[in-house]
């Protein structure tokens, strides 16, 4: 592999299906909004992106894949596009967590967050873009907890937030998330730190739970 390896990445995390094309200096993104047909829509959009570079699924070196946090539904597909690729390819998948890929770029203490559901919050500190420790879910004090005492920048949805409620400053992206999936998946030591097949990053329970009632006796 090169010291700049052909990237493709992809992240169906949210709303919609984003994807990256790294090559050498150059990233091209594309970001769909949608609310659901991820798993129908992602396959033909990574397949037009490439084309239009004049490019083939032989050419790329790397898979880089959001593994969240976000919808789990959304996560589970992406993830397991980026093994059944891995696979029939031959070449490495490399799993890349919202936060750190929001992060990407930044210097000095970061906290990246990101909206969770029920009031709740994503929060993970990182010092000039990479992790002190790992993300978490987590309420506004919690949060705020993961900060640290020392002054630090804020980055994602919660962002305006802290900064109203206790001042802590907001700070700008170097990078979008998808351009930052990509980003780490190419740094030959982010994949060194990341050498299994990539996972689901789950960071709460489930939305829907088992039903408590012992379900019917089915009589032959």
């Amino acid at each position: 592999m090169s010291d700049d390896p052909t990237v493709i990445a992809f992240d169906t995390s949210g709303p919609r299906c984003a994807g990256a094309l790294l090559i050498g200096d150059r990233i091209i993104t594309r970001t769909d909004e949608m609310a659901r047909g991820q798993a129908e829509h992602l396959m033909p959009m990574l397949e037009e992106m490439l084309s239009k570079e004049g490019l083939a699924w032989a050419d790329i070196d790397v898979i880089g894949v959001g593994v969240g946090p976000g919808n789990f539904t959304g996560i589970r597909m992406s993830v397991a596009a980026a093994r059944g690729l891995a696979l029939g390819l031959g070449k490495p998948a490399v799993g890349v967590g919202a936060l750190e890929a929001q992060a990407f770029g930044t210097s000095g203490p970061i906290l990246s967050t990101a909206a969770a559901p029920r009031d709740m919050v994503y929060a993970q500190r990182l010092t000039d873009g990479w992790p002190e420790g790992a993300p978490i879910f987590t309420d506004l004090n919690g949060a705020l907890a993961v900060a640290g005492r020392e002054e630090v920048t804020v980055l994602g949805d919660v962002a305006p937030i802290l900064q109203a409620a206790h001042g802590l400053p907001v700070g700008i992206q170097a990078v979008s998330i998808i351009e930052g999936i990509a980003l780490l998946a190419a740094d030959p030591i982010y994949r060194m730190d990341h050498p299994e097949r990539p996972a689901p990053l789950y960071l709460r329970p489930a939305d829907a739970a088992p039903a408590r009632d012992a379900p019917p006796t089915i009589t032959p």
